[in-house]
């Protein structure tokens, strides 16, 4: 009977040593084609479960790019810095340097590389990893666009897939856009286009066959094949892919003989790109556009920004903001280092911000001080008291009372203003200075606060905040009906106070401040523009009255330095209470700019803010003055200014033509209605105000001191006289407050310097004189003593005497008659001449 074979038949009879035991032919055959079979079962298995997935998003994200005024780049919005290109832009041989370097079989291959494959699994076998997947630009094409990144055998499998799907239906031309667009270059560069601008700044469409080659040469590693990290690798790249360009036939034999290795820009240290002033400009440009609670009216959402594209130019010039930057650093160095400048500068007409300085460096202090913080306005509202009263048809050629402490009377009542708790209003003027009658031309120039407190009860305190407002100042900083606004209590953001500034500038008409000139997609097409609409918010005649006005301060007041433009300037500075800002707001025709300073209290990584009192620096405190805004801020204004106007034409302001006093027919004796003044001396002003009515008189109150009590008559004008119905009686009224105080105190000046000193003593309505000793302990100039002693109530008339140090006492060499007896110093000599700062409120 025939022995039955076994199927698993080893060893195998009648074999030699070694073939018994190798597996027979059935086997082998059998074995490879349950292989195939298993194989291409899995392989029909996972074509038909597998689908393309559709593109990332991220891959059509594009930088938004922000511009200078002058189109150079500021700056960008970006989760990934890229701009999109079309194949069709470039010339042939850009695309075909990559497909030469990375794919030499893509046009004809069917999306993947069998031997490409293999390779890479040999390698990871080796490796003991999954690191290196197939190199066909197809594949890689999905994994940028479909997949991102993907390392997984499964993955890869999946990957390999898609590919071939994808080029049965997708034109190679493209898959390669799409690859060109999306790979890393690095730099933070993603895509041709921006790869191209930062290793070459220029356009991708632009690219030499030579400088096509180095890009795609280090396609593989970009970090590490960088030019400016790896200059010999990246040679070895770049020969190798313009070898590659011409053996493939994408460049003749003459470009590549001619072919060099490429110019390229240097890798820029890594920094941070918020920083400087780049980081405040930016963030502007950012609020601006994004929609939001505080700003709805924006175009744009964060996301939009990030990933439109889009071109952004703005409306600052790179000149302009330097010197802001300049003039910031321009501070003394003894400045305390909380001391803050902050800066706007814009065009009038369109409400174009030019400039802005709002911090050094935005990654280390975020708030822009020029647009998110606030500081008290001190004396640059008085303007918009001026216009008030312009408007109620008050003209610059009025008179009124200049004197310090004033006293102003509330039309009312007639009677000297007081406040809730009955304290009169007594505001001093800067320096304590008297300036008897002046007309609003001249207190607008020395910045009498004593008259502008006159001014503004007249016209009524709510009109000058109502008129801040309708200037430019938002609705949402709240400026109280209280006469003390003209003096700037209220707290303004700097660019507020320019885009005020500027309505005057632009004679009465309004515009809205933005540093967006324009947005553009990347094919040209604008989408969006900055508001630059005028609105007419006041009367050019007022406005050419008010203009005329603030010429005052920089010709004949505390603007001066504002003169070395040689060109028309307006301006006013401004002080706050206890020195805790100080201003310049001028312009000339064409431009405004505001310069604010303040001192705050904290500054540190977390915090800023608080408000202290300037602390005296440079020159000023040399001399023994407070940082006021005919300080520093009016140099600062005018160095910045100089820049600014080096190309602007010269412009007059519009001409003011004083009013003319209007003539008119006197009457005949019969038609002319007469009456009796009374005398109304010791009478309340109210009783006489009353009694002028009556009579169909004008009363017009004036104060002066006197110890007689508070609002009694002391005199008035054609007392016991005929006068026409309708004639001005001034009433002369006690202000309560004798005309000189019974003592004062001699104020404490040891050690201070000698002009400080005199200074205080003429606060306090005393004379002074000097006398000079040598001192081992005094410095040079300051004060030793005073007679009287500090602290001591002497009268009025009192002359105090200066002890005033010449410093140690020279030793005698023995040469008596010989010359060296010291020469009296005329400048030390005793003198009753004003000192040359700007007087009046500041």
């Amino acid at each position: 009977m025939a022995r039955r074979r076994r199927f698993w038949n080893y060893p195998r009879p009648n074999k030699g040593a070694v073939q018994r035991w190798l597996p027979s032919w059935r086997i082998v055959v059998g074995t490879g084609l349950t292989g195939t079979a298993l194989g291409a079962g899995l392989f029909v298995a996972a074509w038909s479960t597998t689908t393309v997935p559709d593109n990332l998003e991220s891959i059509n994200q594009q930088a938004t790019t922000v511009y200078w005024s002058n189109g150079k780049e500021m700056g960008t919005f970006a989760e990934q810095k890229r701009e999109l290109i079309a194949l069709a832009d470039l010339p042939d041989y850009v695309g075909n340097a990559v497909v030469a370097s990375e794919d030499s079989t893509f046009w004809t291959n069917k999306g993947i590389d069998p031997k490409g494959i293999v390779r890479a699994a040999y390698t990871n076998l080796q490796s003991g990893s999954a690191s290196q997947g197939a190199s066909t630009l197809t594949q890689q094409y999905v994994e940028r666009t479909r997949l991102d990144t993907t390392t997984s055998y499964a993955g890869k499998a999946r990957e390999a897939i898609i590919a071939l799907k994808i080029a049965q239906t997708t034109p190679k031309e493209e898959v390669l856009e799409g690859y060109l667009n999306t790979i890393y270059w690095g730099r933070g560069t993603y895509g041709i286009q921006t790869a191209s601008q930062e290793y070459f700044s220029k356009d991708a469409k632009d690219l030499t066959p030579s400088e096509a080659a180095l890009l795609s040469g280090i396609i593989p590693s970009p970090v590490n094949w960088d030019p400016s990290v790896n200059l010999e690798q990246a040679k070895i790249r770049w020969q190798r892919s313009i070898d590659r360009m011409y053996e493939q036939g994408y460049i003749t034999a003459a470009e590549h003989k001619e072919a060099a290795f490429p110019k390229f820009n240097e890798k820029k240290e890594a920094t941070n790109t918020r920083g400087g002033q780049t980081g405040y400009l930016l963030q502007a440009v950012r609020q601006e556009l994004v929609k939001s609670e505080k700003n709805p009216d924006g175009k744009y959402t964060e996301e939009e920004l990030d990933t439109r594209g889009l071109k952004i130019t703005t409306t600052i010039s790179p000149k302009l903001q330097k010197a802001a930057v300049d003039v910031a650093k321009s501070l003394p160095d003894d400045a305390d280092k909380n001391v803050r400048m902050s800066l706007v500068s814009m065009d009038p007409q369109t409400g174009a911000v030019r400039a802005m300085y709002g911090g050094a460096d935005y990654v280390k202090q975020s708030l822009n001080t020029a647009t998110q913080d606030v500081m008290q306005a001190g004396s640059t509202f008085k303007p918009f008291t001026l216009i008030g009263a312009l408007e109620q048809d008050h003209t610059l050629d009025e008179m009124f009372d200049g004197n310090s402490p004033g006293a102003p009377i509330d039309p009312a009542t007639g009677q000297v203003w007081v406040d809730k708790d009955g304290t009169p209003w007594e505001p001093d003027n800067f320096n304590y200075a008297d300036y008897g009658q002046i007309d609003l031309a001249t207190a607008t120039a020395n910045s009498v606060n004593s008259a502008y407190a006159q001014l503004n009860l007249d016209i009524g305190p709510e009109t000058t905040a109502e008129v801040a407002h309708r200037a430019g100042i938002r609705k949402s900083t709240e400026i109280q009906p209280v006469p003390s606004n003209v003096l700037g209590t209220a707290s303004v953001y700097p660019i507020d106070l320019a885009n005020a500034y500027s309505t005057i500038a632009a004679q009465g008409y309004k515009t809205t401040p933005h540093v967006v000139k324009k947005v553009e997609t990347l094919d040209g097409a604008t989408v969006y523009e900055g508001p630059t609409a005028q609105e007419k918010v006041f009367e050019p005649d007022d406005m050419a009255a008010a203009t005329y006005a603030m010429t005052k301060v920089v010709e004949e007041g505390s603007g001066e330095p504002a003169q070395e433009l040689e060109r028309p300037v307006a301006g006013k500075t401004g002080t706050s209470q206890e020195n805790k800002s100080a201003w310049f707001a001028g312009f000339v025709p064409q431009l405004t700019t505001v310069v604010g300073l303040r001192q705050y209290s904290t500054i540190n990584d977390t915090d800023i803010g608080g408000q202290e009192t300037i602390d005296p620096f440079g020159e000023w405190k040399a001399q023994g003055l407070g940082i006021t805004g005919g300080s520093w801020p009016v140099r600062a204004w005018t160095d910045f200014m100089k820049v600014a106007t080096e190309n602007l034409e010269y412009a007059e302001f519009p001409e003011y033509v004083p009013p003319q006093p209007t003539y008119t027919p006197s009457p005949t004796p019969s038609e002319e209605e007469k009456v009796t003044v009374p005398d109304l001396t010791g009478q309340d002003v109210a009783v006489a105000t009353a009694t002028l009515d009556e009579l169909g008189l004008v009363p017009q109150p004036q104060a002066q001191n006197s110890d007689q009590p508070k609002g009694v008559v002391l005199q008035n004008s054609g007392a016991n006289t005929e006068v026409t119905v309708g004639t001005t009686i001034t009433l002369v009224v006690s202000t309560g407050v004798p005309d000189q105080p019974e003592q004062v105190v001699v104020p404490g000046v040891d050690g201070q310097p000698r002009t400080a000193a005199e200074q205080l003593i003429r606060a306090q309505g005393l004379s002074s004189t000097v006398a000079e000793e040598y001192s081992d302990t005094v410095p040079v100039g300051a004060v030793i003593s005073t007679d009287p002693p500090g602290g001591t109530s002497v009268d009025p008339s009192t002359t105090v005497t200066l002890v005033v140090s010449l410093g140690p006492e020279p030793e005698d060499d023995g040469n008596n008659g010989g010359g060296n007896d010291p020469t009296p110093d005329p400048s030390s000599s005793p003198t009753t001449e004003e000192p040359d700062w700007p007087l009046g409120g500041d």
